[in-house]
């Protein structure tokens, strides 16, 4: 597989949510978008760069009105990805965005529907075993 470089932007997601009946506050991210960027890593560098520049998440451009700028303090890490804070009208939010080679691609396979056989044979055998959760191989 050749190098395709990749410029990821994940967005904050924030809400509350009430579990028996205290409420909280949810911050996670969400994979906003995944752009390929043919050239080099420098190239791949600088639209990153120009991403945590002038990326508009969708969450706060719907309070955007014509002529506002948005507040914006980009900081970069260490590694190279960007963390941006942006603010508008009372709103706030938060961006990341990074670089990534694509290592690994594997399409969906589904698998063909099952005969009446097949069906009846399943209902009376009863429900194959669980697959278990991913463990690293083990050293021999």
């Amino acid at each position: 597989m050749s190098a395709e470089w990749y410029v990821l932007i994940e967005e904050d997601r924030q809400g509350r949510k009430r579990v028996q009946g205290v409420e909280f506050e949810r911050h996670d991210w969400k994979l906003a978008a995944a752009h390929r960027v043919r050239g080099d890593e420098a190239r791949v560098a600088a639209v990153a760069e120009d991403a945590a520049l002038h990326y508009m998440p969708m969450s706060l451009a719907r309070h955007a009105k014509p002529g506002d700028q948005e507040a914006r303090h980009a900081f970069k890490a260490q590694d190279g990805s960007w963390v941006v804070l942006l603010g508008l009208r009372g709103y706030q939010c938060h961006i990341r965005v990074t670089t990534a080679r694509l290592m690994h691609v594997r399409e969906e396979k589904e698998t063909p529907p099952k005969s009446l056989k097949e069906m009846l044979r399943s209902a009376w055998e009863g429900p194959p075993p669980p697959v278990g959760p991913w463990s690293p191989p083990t050293e021999d």
